[in-house]
């Protein structure tokens, strides 16, 4: 057999056995091109369909309703062409109204560039949205296949010409149905970013971090400009999925009035909503919000609006003229605008404020005050005076033997200072997250259970060391094991509880810079602590050892472990030093969310 009548035969039996179930599940991307259905037979020539769309101009990033109606149908396919080239690819790509009678599909390189249906279920109208791509061409032509039974479809019925602003007509002119008139408010694109120029003089402006440039891809900004009876509002931020916020009464979550920007699908939808609780938005009518516009460029998410400053006929929406905790939010929306919870905690503003008013220029921070407390305290007693305390205990016992403050040994002195200094941070750090969230959190993981446990272990540390034996009492060894097995205990869960915690989006530290800073401070404590190690052993051996009956007798080590004494101290010095770096880069962290 010859090339030509082969590959005509395999053709042929594609199209039958295509043709024994045709395409129930509108799974058809093998006629992308075509737009033909595999049923056997030939098209009708007379539609009885027709579509219908709600504009004739558009601009890129606009989004286009198109309707599809006519007797009952049972499959159809839908895609938007270039009307000068109706043979070229799918221009432009969909977003659903109802996913129960469409769906979307791929054809080519443009993702979501078609529409069909999801079963044989009879029907008689679809309405889906068309999105403008950055690359449209001059004008575009919808076209559609409809299947009425299976051996009854129309294939490529021309449906309306929408054009770019000042366009010349088509040539040739190509038919087009009569419009629907668009009742909705218009939607733009906007073609240049945000900038804090009037931020303070003219309008209200928060950003995130402070006095951050808008323009930048790390900034998020949200800005108020009164204009007569109206507020112009402008939000942008990375997003690859939402961004929001909302005026809120007090500093949580729940009946807030809330504005939303979503990508669906390359298109930014911006829409009013009501927060209930620690719920998902309540999404509110658009209609609400005037002069709309959006921009989604290197993943940096922009949107405009404007609103009446009283709306008494839409309930849930706040007068703009009172002052509110202004909260703004950012997060991952997944196909079809379905918006997932923030992963970290949003940037609430420290006070509250009247948009409407005296401008401001003001930043937020993503952590409050009292879980910023509870961190900062935290870090001061684990880093700090348990590290520094249990160095004295540990290796300066004989160096500071014979120095006395207050009636006691120096080193004795230090250590407990320091570590009652712990017990005292801890404590207070401690109650500062119930103190938040007016009990327990359902919803920080092991974080508050591992805390507890290290709470509960310091204060029985701080009571075994109030009962120490004395020196040459019996129990003494006993006490010794135990005071160091709780103490040990209680810094290894410690720096364990500080690593998760470092993660949560109360306070929700710079990532990967927490997790290394963190891996870094217990370097460098095990690698100090390794040192005088081995300082120590190294004078043990210049020890002269005198082996009788098998009683080793080790004479001068006192003095030996005297003739180190300026090392120590200099390495405790260096150590000290070190661990107020630690610190201060922890401090000047928790100080920027």
């Amino acid at each position: 057999m010859e090339l030509p009548g082969l590959a005509f035969a395999i053709w042929m039996f594609i199209c039958f056995y295509a043709s024994v179930d045709g395409y129930p599940s509108g799974k058809i991307r093998e006629a992308c091109t075509s737009m033909i259905p595999c049923h056997g037979s030939s098209p009708q020539l007379s539609p009885e369909h027709t579509i219908t769309v709600n504009g004739t101009e558009f601009k890129p990033g606009d989004n286009i309703e198109v309707h599809l109606s006519g007797p009952d149908f049972e499959g159809f396919f839908i895609q938007a062409r270039d009307a000068e080239h109706l043979d070229s690819p799918a221009v432009g790509s969909f977003m659903l109204v109802d996913r129960r009678l469409s769906q979307l599909l791929t054809c080519g390189r443009t993702k979501n560039s078609a529409v069909s249906h999801t079963s044989k279920a009879k029907k008689k109208y679809i309405k889906v949205y068309w999105i403008a791509p950055g690359d449209a061409p001059k004008h575009v032509q919808f076209l559609a296949t409809v299947v009425k039974k299976y051996k009854i479809f129309w294939v490529k019925i021309p449906g309306p010409i929408v054009s770019q602003p000042n366009a010349l007509s088509p040539t040739p002119p190509l038919h087009a149905t009569s419009e629907a008139v668009s009742t909705s408010h218009p939607v733009s694109y906007l073609s240049k970013p945000f900038n804090a120029s009037g931020c303070g003089s003219m309008k209200f402006c928060i950003r995130n971090p402070s006095n951050c440039d808008p323009e930048s891809a790390s900034c998020f900004f949200l800005s108020f400009q009164q204009e007569k009876s109206s507020v112009f509002i402008e939000m942008s931020g990375p997003s690859e999925g939402y961004l929001a916020f909302a005026l809120s009464r007090d500093q949580w979550m729940g009946g807030d009035d809330a504005y939303l920007c979503v990508n669906e699908d390359h298109r930014v939808h911006v829409s009013p909503a009501y927060l209930k609780g620690r719920s998902r938005p309540v999404l509110d009518s658009e209609n609400a919000l005037e002069d709309v516009s959006w921009r989604l460029v290197d993943g940096v998410l922009q949107c405009s609006f404007r609103r009446s400053i009283h709306l008494p006929a839409y309930k849930g929406r706040f007068n703009l003229d009172a002052s509110y905790y202004i909260f703004l939010a950012d997060g991952e929306a997944s196909e079809g605008g379905l918006i997932h919870k923030h992963r970290r905690q949003p940037l609430i503003t420290n006070g509250i404020y009247n948009v409407t008013g005296l401008p401001h220029d003001i930043g937020g921070s993503r952590s409050p005050r009292l879980i910023k407390a509870h961190g900062a305290l935290m870090f001061v007693a684990w880093i700090t005076t348990v590290s520094i305390g249990v160095l004295v205990a540990r290796f300066f016992k004989p160096v500071w033997s014979h120095s006395f403050l207050f009636g006691k040994e120096m080193w004795f002195q230090v250590h407990r200072m320091l570590m009652l200094t712990t017990v005292m941070l801890t404590s207070i750090s401690f109650v500062l997250p119930f103190i938040y969230r007016g009990g327990w959190s359902q919803q920080a993981g092991f974080h508050p259970y591992l805390g507890c446990t290290v709470m509960a272990l310091t204060i029985f540390q701080a009571l075994m060391a109030g009962f120490r034996p004395s020196r040459h009492a019996p129990r003494r060894q006993l006490f010794n094991w135990f005071h160091w097995s709780t103490g040990t205990t209680a810094r290894i869960l410690a720096v364990v509880t500080m690593f998760l915690g470092m993660d949560l989006p109360a306070l929700d530290l710079p990532d990967p810079w927490d997790t290394y800073t963190m891996i870094g401070f217990v370097a460098w404590h095990v690698s100090i602590d390794v040192l005088l190690e081995i300082h120590s052993y190294c004078l043990v051996r210049k020890v002269e050892v005198i082996e009788d009956d098998r009683v080793q007798i080790l004479q001068s080590l006192t003095s030996a472990e005297a003739e180190g004494r300026l090392f120590k101290q200099i390495v405790l010095a260096i150590y000290i030093c070190g661990n107020v770096v630690f610190l201060i880069a922890f401090l000047a962290a928790i100080s920027q969310i």
